[in-house]
């Protein structure tokens, strides 16, 4: 986990001395998520900026952590996102919850803008320090490569590569996810009143 923290570090340093352009855009909420385990394959992970907007309509970026898995097993997996300042009924949750019953969540191509994050992780074959423009298969990178469309991370910017990665008790805070597919098992969604979140 070392190893992985100090990466990350750098990352933030990176984006700290405005080497990152901002542009995915995404909502003004960030959303919590909670995992018991992710076991992934061809991990890797480099800073970027997502532009965002806040709730009066104005913009602004959060410096990012992006995570990607070729194939991603999730075990236990719960999403929540608070909408706040709603007329009448003040703040609403929703709250997303599948891959229990011996069932994981599946997703391929999985990309994960992350803000904060808590786990105990495993790293098989990892590199520290590569360029994140050569983490994708066309240059022989463990990876899916870079998101790609409207992100402009800087490709010869800091990453960590590897062959795969498990994570356990997993919390985190997101701007985005982005998958090729995601297949939810036992998929249970529920919109209430009040603060209701994972963690």
């Amino acid at each position: 986990m070392v190893p992985s923290v100090a990466a990350t570090a750098c990352i933030g340093v990176a984006l700290a001395q405005g080497a990152l352009a901002a542009s995915f855009s995404v909502s003004g909420q960030s959303f919590k998520v909670t995992a018991d385990q992710l076991d992934g394959t061809g991990f890797a992970q480099y800073g970027a900026l997502d532009s965002g907007y806040t709730l009066s309509g104005g913009t602004t970026a959060h410096p990012v952590a992006v995570s990607s898995f070729k194939t991603a097993k999730i075990t236990n997996m719960c999403q929540s996102v608070v909408t706040p300042n709603i007329p009448v009924l003040g703040s609403v949750s929703l709250v997303l919850r599948a891959g229990g019953g011996g069932t994981p969540v599946e997703a391929d191509n999985l990309y994960i803008d992350v803000d904060d994050l808590s786990a105990d992780a495993v790293f098989h074959n990892i590199d520290i320090g590569v360029a994140a423009g050569d983490t994708g298969p066309d240059k022989n990178g463990k990876g899916p490569g870079m998101k790609g469309g409207k992100e402009a991370a800087n490709p010869y910017g800091f990453a960590q590569q590897a062959e795969s990665a498990t994570l356990t008790n997993v919390k985190q805070t997101a701007w985005a996810t982005t998958a090729g597919t995601f297949k939810l098992s036992g998929l249970k969604m529920s919109v209430s009143a009040g603060t209701h979140e994972c963690y």
